[in-house]
Parts: structure tokens; sequence; C-alpha cells
């Protein structure tokens, strides 16, 4: 009798818990330059979840690229993130790119890329790639694809 009981209480516990309910992607946002020095530009962007859970998990990056005039001159980096239950969170992403790449890029060159860039003062990249969400033997991947344009 003492084991039915143990059993039916631990079977409440394990059910009343959505765990198979995955956490919403809102949308990605705020991306920003955080720095700009003569080889590389410094950026951070955030992506925003809601988690309907009454347990966190976690969420880790999946090859984000940032992507500018067609061709991948970054990766994304995303330190493992722990997610909170019950809750809306956001994913800082930080990301390092090196001029060079952004300028070569351009069919004009070095030189025209500077100029394009300097003249129009803003530079449109592209955060393409998966975030992973995994708690216990449940994961579930978030396809990320946003085009911004940013003010140098």
């Amino acid at each position: 009798m003492k084991n039915l009981l143990y059993f039916s209480v631990l079977f409440l516990l394990i059910s009343s818990c959505s765990v198979t309910k995955k956490p919403i992607f809102v949308k990605v946002d705020d991306v920003k330059i955080v720095a700009i020095t003569s080889d590389t530009i410094r950026l951070k962007a955030a992506v925003f979840f809601e988690n309907p859970n009454g347990v966190g998990g976690t969420i880790s990056s999946d090859e984000i690229q940032i992507i500018s005039n067609g061709a991948a001159i970054a990766s994304v980096f995303v330190a493992e993130f722990k997610v909170p239950a019950k809750a809306t969170f956001s994913v800082p992403l930080t990301a390092v790119i090196p001029t060079r790449k952004i300028f070569q890029k351009n069919k004009n060159g070095i030189l025209g890329g500077l100029i394009n860039s300097f003249l129009n003062k803003s530079i449109k990249v592209r955060f393409k790639g998966n975030l992973k969400y995994k708690v216990f033997g449940f994961s579930n991947t978030y396809p990320i694809d946003k085009v911004q344009e940013i003010k140098l």
C-alpha cells in the first residue's frame, strides 16, 4: 500500500511538469555595435524566448553565421545558456567581424567598400543558423534568420 502511494505521488509530480512544451521563440532584436577598432567590429544581439515549462534547460549555438554581401564573414558566439523555468528571457549573441572581410567582399574592392560604407554609414548583415534547446532527453532546434542594417 505504501509503494502504491509513493508511486502515485511520483506519477503526479512527473505528469504535472510540462517538459514536452518547447520554449516559444519571440524575436531576434537589439543588434548593436559594441566596439569598432581598425581591424574588428564587435556586434551584440539578443534572442528573446518565453518558457512555459515548469523546468528549465539549456540553449546552445549550432553554427550561427553572420553573412554580408552574400558571404559568411564571422561566426556568432553563444555561451551555453541556462533557461529559467516559467519565465521570459533573452540569450545574448556576440560576434567579432574582421573589417577586412566586410570590405573585401564588395565588388569594387577595399577602397570601394570603405567609400560605400562611410557614405552610407551602414552595413547590412544577416544572422543565420540554429539554436538548440535541451532538457532531460528532449531537444528542439530554433532557426535564426535575421537581416539587420547596422549604422556605423
